[in-house]
């Protein structure tokens, strides 16, 4: 039976060499722009040469895509997994030394959400942590004495108290708005720091809440791309007995994906957050 273990401890050589560079280099931007049109700090463009370096070694992957480059590539024509990352999601809080992370979605064989089989993100804050998704448990590491050592597995509650709402508020549409300003008079408290990673992570630790990026005027498909970061975080919030929708009430795990680059709107959170978004969005069932 395949096992992923060489997966995963490229991930944590990554997340080693990741973690040593947002030490020590520096938080520049550089003169390039990735597929989005995203400035590149060059921290960007040093981690995902070491996501690539260390995938390089693999003979079982096929294929590598990131949010830093255009298009695949194939490594190893005859290799079986084909494995989408952000190697630095939320990198413009670097400046101001607040949490980044880096997210992996391992596909099988090609790239499509149905054939994901597993997903992990790292956290790199105060401490660093990873999370991994792998048949049917969510487990949580976190970094100690030069090793990842693992704590628990992860649970999501049935409802929650925190509220992540990504997007600007004045491109929401007014039934957006409502959901938003109706989960904070129950109560529910702020936390968004620009960063998916670390609020997403934030939400799943502190037993539920919710995380929304929904279609705006400036940005009606969306902003978080498909491979890279919504697939990976609906399967890691699925297999924690949470849920993941678009706007449509559409599980995130069925949608299509027919560019590297391709967004979708998206909401991750409890069952009783989620479905308060299908009643504000009219697709209550």
């Amino acid at each position: 039976m395949r096992t992923l273990e060489p997966v995963f401890e490229a991930i944590q050589k990554s997340a080693f060499r990741i973690h040593e560079a947002i030490t020590n280099e520096d938080t520049d931007y550089s003169s390039q722009s990735n597929t989005s049109g995203d400035i590149q700090l060059k921290l960007d463009i040093i981690c995902d040469l070491i996501i690539a370096e260390e995938l390089s070694y693999l003979p079982l992957v096929k294929a590598i895509a990131s949010e830093e480059k255009e298009e695949e590539d194939i490594l190893n024509p005859d290799g079986e997994l084909c494995i989408a990352y952000d190697p630095l999601d939320g990198s413009s809080l670097i400046d101001v030394d607040l949490s980044v992370g880096s997210i992996f979605g391992i596909y099988d064989g090609e790239w499509d959400a149905k054939k994901m089989i597993a997903a992990v993100y790292v956290v790199y804050g105060p401490r660093m942590e990873m999370v991994t998704a792998y048949k049917g448990n969510v487990r949580h590491y976190i970094y100690r004495h030069e090793r990842f050592k693992e704590l628990e597995q992860i649970k999501i509650g049935e409802k929650g108290k925190l509220n992540g709402p990504g997007g600007t508020q004045m491109n929401w549409s007014a039934h957006h708005k409502k959901l938003i300003d109706g989960l904070f008079a129950e109560g529910y408290r702020l936390r968004y720091s620009g960063g998916m990673v670390p609020d997403l992570h934030q939400i799943l630790l502190k037993g539920g809440g919710l995380f929304s990026y929904p279609g705006t005027t400036d940005n009606p498909e969306g902003k978080l791309r498909k491979l890279f970061e919504v697939f990976p975080f609906a399967f890691i919030y699925e297999l924690a007995g949470g849920y993941a929708i678009d706007e449509n009430g559409q599980r995130l795990m069925e949608l299509p994906c027919s560019d590297p680059h391709e967004t979708s709107p998206c909401f991750f959170g409890s069952k009783y957050e989620i479905e308060r978004v299908k009643e504000a969005y009219g697709v209550a069932e």
